[in-house]
């Protein structure tokens, strides 16, 4: 089986397992993630505290999971053509500002990007317009971040 085709097959088996896990843990439910958010619900009992175990859960497959080539000592991935990395590694104006737009979005609407898509399958007609818009906004970012981000030949130029 050449490598492309063995990268979809586990990217298909990732997103099935990825959407099961979500709707079986009714992480795609806006109420559950509205009920957790809701933090002033705390003293009355009303707080709904699994979602942070759904987290928590996320944290540790994903500590490990990430640290799987060190440990095997592999070149490269068994499903893609080499592993990415990335020299961004603090916290940075981009990175808190685009957390803080997330939160706020995500607040508004109880919907996180993977479980909307998700809802998709479930109940699209209460989700189609915050998937669209997801990926609307996306798209927007990646142009002003294409636009307002020095390109990598710019940055190579005056650091040589």
């Amino acid at each position: 089986m050449t490598r492309a085709r063995t990268a979809l097959i586990s990217a298909g088996v990732s997103g099935i397992l990825f959407g099961v896990g979500l709707s079986v843990a009714r992480m795609t439910d806006p109420q559950k993630i509205w009920n957790f958010l809701d933090l002033g619900a705390i003293p009355s009992g009303g707080w709904d505290p699994s979602l942070a175990f759904v987290m928590i859960g996320g944290i540790i497959v994903g500590f490990f999971g990430l640290r799987l080539d060190r440990w095997l000592r592999l070149a490269k991935p068994l499903a893609g053509p080499a592993f990415v990395r990335t020299g961004r590694t603090g916290v940075d104006a981009p990175l808190v500002i685009g957390a803080a737009i997330f939160g706020v979005g995500w607040g508004l609407s109880g919907f996180c990007p993977g479980p909307g898509i998700a809802d998709l399958g479930l109940v699209p007609q209460d989700v189609y317009l915050f998937v669209v818009a997801l990926f609307g906004g996306s798209w927007v970012a990646g142009q002003v971040l294409e636009w307002t981000e020095p390109s990598a030949s710019a940055a190579g130029a005056t650091a040589g």
